[in-house]
């Protein structure tokens, strides 16, 4: 069985984790083909066709939840364009082993909605503080009472009452909708929640369409794109409803006074499609890039259900084929691969190269599939990176590594992020500016970069 782990012509390492990395990977690559997502989405359609129904939606709803408020605004948008039957459910936050920090999730929410929502021509009021939870209940209770396209015309204005606070709007908006009893609405909430679970999901603001998961407003283009293609866009040729932001770096450059922090991970497939085009925005602004790898979750002793892991994997892909970005020939890195070269990290930066392994460990291991886990595999990496291989495995497996991630790890905490990739822009007296996590999110930095840069 060693010679499924072997990388070819390489020796095998047949350490505890390769049976893991070998099935993920298979997996990983199956997942990425976009001719195997072309093909499923084939088969749906076909299959729709077939049993004469319409196009029906899923959206699910919660009610605390930043993004949520965001997609709110554009379900009666959503069913005015597109031909289509959307059906709204109403969710509890995900829980559990598919997120570890739900509180910390929640306030990143309110703060990232906050600054993405003009972006995308929406709404969304500075709120730092949890939302009051008697208001919360409230708003429940009156989108639980709801059904089909009542739920899409006032979703959004129990939300803005909400979130501004307005107990008197809330009371308004009951005494004109309907409300429920509590139990009701808990019972509501366990039956959209209940139908996510059986659709093999665990967040809110996800729209589900066709045997695939769409999160929010974020992901809305690539449900737009589809929808299209399908005949069904009832405003074909024009703008998207929200069509996805560009990173383009814009005019000015900066003489050192900003600092882009990108925190980084070698086992995240967020990181491998964003970190080149990361390091390309500090380069072409001028700003100051610095690049903070941190520990893997699962390896820092954070479990990752399958079901999430699915999620980001065909997400991951969909991302990257829209951005051009080489990916999905996977050899998952997790574990021992991941620490031997992290353990090289020190010397490339001494080198002046640490950039450049982070960036040729992530080719090799999420878009040309290289058993990185073999000394063969890692010489790729490491060569490729315009290092020495004879003077890597000098430093190959020394220590002290750890203790640099750990630090970055802690810094990313403190600024209120906890995955992979996040980013941070600093201004000249090292004050953060911006901090945010997500591979969806580098476009923001790149404007809020020209902003900065137009008040000096």
């Amino acid at each position: 069985m060693a010679e499924q782990f072997q990388d070819q012509g390489g020796a095998a390492t047949m350490d505890p984790g390769a049976l893991v990395r070998w099935l993920t990977s298979k997996m990983m690559t199956r997942l990425s083909s976009p001719a195997r997502m072309d093909r499923r989405r084939a088969a749906v359609e076909k299959q729709r066709i077939k049993q004469g129904i319409p196009h029906r939606m899923e959206y699910f709803h919660q009610v605390d939840d930043g993004y949520s408020q965001l997609a709110a605004q554009v379900l009666q948008r959503l069913v005015e364009r597109y031909d289509i039957d959307l059906e709204c459910h109403l969710v509890e936050g995900p829980r559990d082993k598919n997120t570890p920090e739900p509180e910390l999730l929640l306030q990143l929410s309110r703060y990232d909605a906050f600054h993405v929502a003009p972006e995308y021509g929406l709404d969304f009021p500075e709120h730092l503080a949890t939302p009051d939870p008697a208001l919360v209940q409230l708003a429940s209770e009156i989108l639980a009472a709801q059904e089909a396209g009542d739920f899409i015309r006032c979703a959004a204005g129990v939300g803005k009452a909400l979130w501004a606070g307005d107990k008197v709007g809330l009371e308004s908006l009951a005494a004109a909708h309907g409300s429920v009893t509590a139990a009701e609405c808990t019972a509501r909430i366990a039956a959209g929640t209940g139908r996510r679970a059986v659709l093999k999901h665990y967040s809110g603001a996800m729209f589900y369409y066709g045997g695939e998961w769409y999160w929010g407003v974020d992901r809305l283009y690539h449900l737009e794109k589809r929808l299209a293609a399908l005949g069904v866009d009832r405003q074909a040729g024009q703008p998207m409803i929200v069509p996805r932001p560009d990173i383009g770096p814009g005019g000015r450059k900066d003489t050192g006074t900003l600092t882009l922090e990108v925190y980084a991970s070698l086992r995240s497939p967020y990181t491998s499609i964003i970190f080149d085009r990361a390091v390309k925005l500090a380069r072409d602004t001028g700003v100051n890039l610095s690049v903070r790898p941190v520990l893997p979750m699962v390896m820092r002793g954070v479990p990752a259900t399958r079901e999430k892991g699915l999620y980001i994997f065909m997400d991951a892909a969909r991302e990257a084929r829209e951005a051009g970005v080489p990916y999905g020939k996977c050899c998952d890195p997790i574990g021992n691969p991941a620490r031997r070269c992290y353990s090289l990290y020190p010397w490339a930066v001494e080198q002046g190269k640490g950039v450049e392994l982070l960036s040729s460990f992530l080719s090799h291991a999420f878009a040309r599939g290289v058993n990185t886990n073999n000394d063969r595999g890692l010489r790729k990496v490491v060569e490729a990176a315009g290092l020495s291989w004879d003077e890597a495995q000098r430093h190959l497996g020394k220590p002290g590594w750890e203790d640099l991630l750990e630090q970055n790890r802690l810094a990313m905490y403190e600024a209120g992020l906890w995955g992979v990739p996040s980013f941070r822009l600093l201004d000249e007296r090292g004050e953060q500016l911006l901090a945010l996590w997500g591979q969806d999110r580098l476009w923001l930095f790149a404007r809020e970069i020209q902003r900065q840069l137009r008040r000096h």
